[in-house]
This record gives structure tokens, sequence and C-alpha cells, in this order.
């Protein structure tokens, strides 16, 4: 499951690029964040948000099949993630950099991985400046439950995410949604997938769509985010400690 310490980690991963300073562990973190949660702080309330579950982990195998590794002896899963960067304004969000794997990740890698990946190297924006820091907002998607739709529509709307694919031209293209996208953009399920074949390359009429072979994959995720000023709240907590 997503959590908010994933969401404090990576701004951790991404200030101290900046920096030039070693970030804390994930481990570090989270043994932080949950002596806030001890505390009542009120950083630490709704920390995750979303459908889905995690998976158990019982002598380093998770239920689901994917293997876990170990950090200062605490287990994370390894999981499919994506890290999400927005950048806070006065009149609504502005999306920064968004990039993350299909591939089951340990999640103290994954995640400092594709925090700087998703900030620096999402080529439909510039790299995230420092100036930009202050007004960022991470969002951390966890995913689960990737099973084939039977048909185009065999999905739920706020509750699936989409992975689809298809040739174009002789060429095989692909995008995906995370589950929150439709929803946040108030589409259809029809709108949803004309826009995620247009992302994926496809340039036909739009009322032809259904004529294109399409092949949706359908998954479940847990998201949840985190704003500069909770990660700056926690890192003065960090420091307070440390004295």
């Amino acid at each position: 499951m997503a959590e908010k310490s994933h969401c404090l980690y990576c701004f951790d991963v991404l200030a101290s690029s900046y920096s030039k300073k070693t970030p804390l562990t994930l481990t570090e973190v989270e043994a932080a964040y949950h002596d806030l949660e001890s505390r009542g702080s009120s950083l630490t309330n709704g920390s995750s948000n979303g459908s889905g579950t995690n998976g158990v982990i019982t002598n380093g195998v998770s239920v689901n099949g994917h293997s876990s590794s170990s950090t200062n002896g605490v287990s994370h899963p390894e999981r499919p993630l994506f890290v999400t960067w927005n950048l806070v304004k006065s009149r609504g969000k502005q999306l920064r950099g968004c990039i993350g794997t299909f591939e089951p990740q340990n999640l103290d890698d994954g995640l400092a991985s594709y925090a700087l990946t998703s900030a620096f190297d999402d080529t439909r924006f510039n790299p995230i400046d420092i100036k930009e820091l202050s007004s960022l907002e991470c969002g951390v998607s966890i995913l689960t439950d990737f099973e084939p739709a039977s048909h185009p529509f065999d999905w739920t709307l706020g509750t699936h995410g989409l992975r689809i694919s298809f040739t174009y031209h002789g060429r095989r293209h692909g995008a995906t949604y995370l589950p929150d996208v439709p929803v946040e953009q108030g589409w259809t399920q029809e709108e949803t997938l004309i826009s995620l074949m247009r992302k994926a390359g496809w340039g036909g009429k739009s009322s032809e769509w259904q004529k294109v072979n399409l092949q949706v994959t359908r998954y479940k995720g847990t998201k949840s985010s985190a704003s500069y000023e909770e990660y700056k709240e926690f890192k003065e907590f960090v420091e307070a400690q440390r004295k």
C-alpha cells in the first residue's frame, strides 16, 4: 500500500540531489514517520488512499509471489510503482513529471530511482528546478492486481488503471493511465480510451477507435501524496531528534 512516508522519502531523495547530500533511507524515513505518528502529529493523518491491498510478507516472500528484499532488517515487498510530481499553484495543480515501471521494484531503490527520473527525465517537461521545490507535491502509486480485460470497457472508473497496446501503421504502440487520472479529468470510459490511444501515438478519427484491435490490461493501485510543507515539517522533526 502506498504510504505518505513513501512520498516523504521521494522528497528527501530529490532535495538531497540538489544539495549533494546523502538522503535518508526508506527505513529511516518510515521509522521517523511512525515516531511522529505515535506523537499524534497531524502530518500522519490520512497517509494513503485508493484501492488495493499490500501483500503480506512471510519469511521474505509475499503472498502474491513477488520476492521482497530487506533494508536494515525491514522487509519491503517488490511492487510496480509510479512517482508523480505536481506543481501546486493557486489555480490548481500542474503536472511536472510522472514516470514509473510495471516491473516489480524493491521500494527503497525503486522509489529513489523514479523520484529522480520523473523529476529530471520526463521528456514532456523541463527538469524540475530547485526553485520549484517548495511548490511541489509528490504522489506515489503502488500497483497491484494486473489482469487482461475481456473487452475495452471491462474496467471500472476510479478503481482500475489501464495499460493498452495496439498496432498502428505497422508499429506497436502502448500507454497507461493510473487509476486516478480519468476521474480527475472527468472522462467517461470511452473518452479515457481515446485519450490513452492518442497518448500512445494513435492518429485516427475518434469515431473509429473501436476499429483498432486494442489489447487492454486493467490493474488496481493505492496512491498517497505529500506536499513540500509536509516534507518540511517532517524534516524539521528529524533534524530536531538528531540534536
